[in-house]
């Protein structure tokens, strides 16, 4: 992955999807174009409606079986937030999510290296891990 970006290239879900034996399908490439041309952190049925655009004749099976395997092999990011249905991010660099109260949007807080460090000091001793959740919920400011 290009360091200068923190998602992949459809050039690299390609090759990724390669790697791991399945098939670069439209299907697939339009459902991850879809989640990075709007940052938006889309469920699966804002995803299905925006990709019904591109390709009328698809599935919410299909749209979902996408989404499902790109979580799986690590390609995006599922984010649940409160019981809200769960959100799919192509942010793969190490952050949180900030989710405004008033108004649902949800913004990506980078982790910095320090930051990273300091969560991993909470550990109890002995434990490791292999990923975080972390998330804020709050107001953003007003534009008045």
């Amino acid at each position: 992955m290009n360091s200068s970006r923190n998602h992949l290239s459809t050039n690299d879900l390609s090759l990724s999807l390669k790697e791991h034996g399945l098939r670069s399908t439209k299907q697939r490439l339009c459902v991850y174009d879809i989640i990075l041309e709007k940052r938006d952190h889309p469920t699966a049925d804002d995803i299905f409606i925006r990709v019904r655009k591109k390709l009328p004749k698809i599935s919410f099976a299909t749209v979902y079986n996408c989404l499902e395997t790109f979580v799986k092999y690590g390609l995006v990011k599922k984010i649940n937030l409160d019981r809200s249905s769960s959100r799919y991010c192509p942010n793969l660099s190490p952050h949180a999510h900030f989710k405004c109260s008033d108004t649902g949007q949800i913004i990506d807080l980078p982790i910095t290296g320090d930051t990273l460090i300091s969560l991993e000091s909470i550990l109890p001793k002995g434990f490791s891990h292999n990923g975080f959740d972390l998330s804020f919920h709050g107001t953003t400011p007003s534009n008045n």
